[in-house]
């Protein structure tokens, strides 16, 4: 099948980009720009993997979401919160809408350019906190892609069901060169090792078993999980 990959240049993504490399043929690699703190950081590495794949680039820009949304993801937002990932603080992280506004560019981008597929990232990991990386959204999500598109585009989700250190997993398996990804939501020079996507990403490397190559600004103990309520 021919399908286009969202690749931020996280590792979930990468990961996603060189799985749908092995699984489908990638006929395109869409990154979003949309202000957050990272993107500056994380973009390039995802236009990386594509360039060593021989795949089409696009950086889509969404200044708008910046100037007219609330979260401290953005550029706009307060300060990144530090914790373990599933925390209530980390809902201040949420982009309103954030995946149903790309999915549904991104499938105009694909029908565009001949693909029957779009491959997306979201995994089990992101379900406590983002309501737009569950199944129910991406379930009517893919209905809607479906439906409202001649080619009939398929959303892609192979991890929706995985969680983040079996990702880790699978991309030892597929090669994929974990140190050319970002996660840190801070978007300083190196990560932070303290915010939540840090922590996510420390504790899917040690939970993996697969080397982890980032270089943190700090490796305190991992905070505990939050009690479910």
């Amino acid at each position: 099948m021919n399908v286009v990959v969202l690749c931020s240049g996280g590792m979930d993504s990468v990961v996603a980009l060189h799985w749908a490399r092995r699984e489908h043929t990638v006929v395109a690699v869409a990154s979003f720009d949309y202000g957050a703190k990272h993107n500056h950081q994380e973009i390039p590495f995802a236009a990386e993997h594509a360039l060593s794949l021989g795949v089409r680039h696009e950086v889509i820009r969404l200044d708008f979401v910046d100037r007219l949304f609330a979260s401290h993801l953005l550029k706009s937002g307060g300060t990144i919160p530090e914790g373990h990932y599933e925390s209530e603080n980390m809902k201040q992280t949420v982009v309103p809408f954030r995946n149903a506004i790309m999915l549904s560019i991104a499938c105009g981008f694909a029908e565009s350019v001949g693909a029957e597929g779009l491959v997306i990232a979201a995994h089990g990991g992101d379900h406590a906190i983002y309501p737009d990386c569950r199944e129910d959204f991406m379930h009517a999500m893919s209905e809607a892609m479906r439906l409202g598109t001649y080619a009939g585009v398929k959303l892609l989700r192979p991890f929706i069901a995985m969680s983040k250190n079996d990702i880790a997993a699978t991309g030892a398996k597929l090669n994929v060169n974990f140190a050319r990804t970002w996660s840190c939501y801070k978007g300083e020079a190196i990560h932070c090792g303290k915010c939540g996507t840090c922590v996510e990403r420390r504790e899917a490397f040690a939970l993996a078993g697969v080397n982890d190559p980032t270089e943190y600004k700090a490796r305190d103990a991992l905070p505990q999980k939050p009690a479910a309520s």
